[in-house]
């Protein structure tokens, strides 16, 4: 007697894992204000956006580690200061067709 085991697309469950990510990183207004900030000037340093969002370097880290995490924005050292930027590639491809393609039925 042998068990059938069931069929898993693993390629659609990591597909929809890293979708997950990304928009669980999107679903909160202190990142969605991160992003914004960096969109407005390009680069921003760490030291300005805690300033800027009034949140303390702690929770600050917390948001962008997410970011990071989803690929959504990428981090350059210089010296004792983090720059971030956005990653526009990941943040284009969460607008693009291909997501919306995911759910077409053709």
């Amino acid at each position: 007697m042998s068990k059938e085991i069931p069929f898993q697309d693993l390629s659609l469950e990591r597909t929809f894992s890293t979708y997950e990510k990304k928009f669980k990183a999107l679903a909160d207004q202190k990142r969605l204000y991160i992003l914004h900030e960096i969109t407005q000037h390009g680069e921003v340093c760490v030291c300005d956006l805690s300033e800027k969002l009034e949140l303390p370097q702690s929770k600050l880290s917390y948001h962008l580690k997410i970011l990071m995490d989803a690929r959504l924005i990428e981090k350059e050292t210089r010296g004792t200061w983090s720059y971030y930027t956005l990653n526009h590639s990941q943040l284009n491809h969460l607008l693009s067709e291909e997501l919306c393609c995911l759910f077409r039925r053709e």
